[in-house]
């Protein structure tokens, strides 16, 4: 099996386990776990995050080049090994967002408004719980549950940021600044896409003017034609009406 073949077929079975961590991650931080629900939701973002793991294994043992590979994904290496510790564990997020943006941006990416709304509501979403999760615990944050969380983060990633809420961690701070990031690179794509759709259109109409042009320039040629060979043939009438 070649290293494509495998991409392709994992993309939906990757997804559907990004979902299910999604779920299981966000209960525990929410619902504030203890005792048997938290070991639960702990054993599954165990094994979807060994999943995560072993993708990058195979992928690792099918690529063609192996140790070019390796190199030019370090940043993956150190996602599915760091996050092991438990204080770098919002690590497993960009990987969540990444496998998710591989599939569903995939399918998605023609229809940009789509795209760029489901991207910016996860990316809120997830900053909402990875903040809270960062910052419930430090008695001087002022972001203590979920519904200050999610608009902690709606308010940064359109760059507002009223100041009523602020992460003080470290973690949270490091989840601001990507979530701004974020914000920014959607507004990107938002311009890029107008941008694209309007050169598009002028190249497009462009285009039917110069189509248009060029059937006039023929039918004219056409005519100019017609025209020569009825000139053409006047004196050879004329020569074959004499005497």
């Amino acid at each position: 099996m070649t290293q494509t073949r495998w991409q392709r077929l994992s993309e939906w079975p990757l997804t559907a386990t990004a979902v299910i961590f999604l779920v299981a991650y966000t209960w525990e931080v929410i619902g504030n776990l203890s005792g048997l629900s938290e070991l639960v939701a702990e054993i599954v973002i165990g094994v979807t995050w060994a999943i995560f793991a072993l993708d990058y294994l195979i992928n690792l043992v099918l690529a063609p080049r192996r140790w070019q590979w390796f190199y030019t994904h370090i940043l993956d290496l150190l996602i599915v090994v760091l996050p092991l510790l438990r204080p770098l564990r919002l690590l497993r997020l960009v990987t969540l967002l990444a496998v998710l943006q591989r599939t569903a941006g995939a399918a998605f990416r023609g229809r940009v408004v789509t795209y760029v709304a489901g991207a910016a509501a996860l990316l809120v979403f997830v900053a909402a719980v990875a903040v809270l999760d960062s910052e419930r615990s430090n008695a001087d944050s002022t972001i203590t549950n979920f519904g200050d969380a999610l608009w902690w983060a709606f308010v940064t990633v359109t760059t507002v940021g009223y100041g009523d809420f602020a992460p003080v961690t470290a973690q949270g701070r490091l989840i601001a600044g990507g979530l701004m990031l974020g914000g920014v690179a959607l507004l990107g794509v938002v311009t890029a896409t107008l941008a694209s759709w309007i050169v598009e259109r002028v190249a497009r109409q462009e285009e039917d003017e110069q189509a248009a042009t060029r059937g006039e320039i023929r039918a004219l040629g056409q005519q100019i034609g017609r025209l020569q060979d009825t000139l053409d043939s006047q004196p050879s009438a004329s020569a074959d009406r004499r005497p």
